[in-house]
């Protein structure tokens, strides 16, 4: 799921995957596709702000190793892996 803070270009990335999971991750376009560590919540979500000029970035998140678009957002891009990335517009 993505939230826009109150200044412009905050951007927040969060997922609720499956119970237990232990370490989830935000990639994309923005960060060279480098792991940035995501605070897991008390309702066992985990988020991730980020500052991003305007611009179109892709993502995903890493669940436990595995690579995985955003399920709560569907604005996809096919990548050259054969498998999709999600997609966010900054304006």
């Amino acid at each position: 799921m993505i939230t826009k803070g109150r200044k412009k270009g905050n951007i927040r990335f969060s997922v609720q995957p499956a119970k237990g999971t232990a370490k989830v991750s935000l990639v994309g376009s923005f960060n060279e596709w480098q792991p940035q560590a995501m605070r897991k919540g008390k309702d066992g979500s985990f988020s991730a702000t980020v500052d991003l000029p305007a611009g179109v970035y892709e993502y995903k998140f890493v669940v436990d190793g595995q690579w995985s678009v955003d399920p709560d957002h569907s604005d996809w891009s096919a990548n050259p892996f054969g498998t999709m990335n999600s997609v966010v517009r900054v304006e």
